[in-house]
């Protein structure tokens, strides 16, 4: 109800809906340059992410085959359950403005 003399409210605005970050994962072997890379590139970025270390993990390399197509290189990264590749396919995302925006992170 509206009183004399005040300005009329205006209809509540709906806040955007806020989608949480992308779930981000990649396997990794301890001593690799391109693994410390790519796990260097989402750390600047400030993205939480699960690392797989399959240096002697036969079953998570195995797992990792299968989810990226029979690739054995690494890192195999992961955003979402959608294989991105390594630590290449990584900078170029970044490079071409396209990264932020798959994980779901503010530009």
């Amino acid at each position: 109800m509206e009183r004399p003399g005040a300005p009329p409210q205006e209809p509540a605005l709906e806040a955007p809906e806020v989608k949480p970050p992308a779930k981000v994962e990649i396997y990794t072997l301890r001593f690799s340059a391109d693994c410390i890379r790519a796990k260097g590139l989402l750390d600047r970025l400030g993205v939480t992410y699960n690392e797989y270390i399959i240096d002697d993990d036969e079953l998570n390399k195995e797992v990792m085959m299968k989810r990226a197509g029979g690739r054995t290189g690494v890192p195999q990264i992961f955003i979402d359950g959608k294989a991105i590749g390594g630590y290449s396919e990584l900078e170029k995302l970044e490079s071409a403005g396209d990264l932020l925006s798959l994980l779901r992170l503010p530009a």
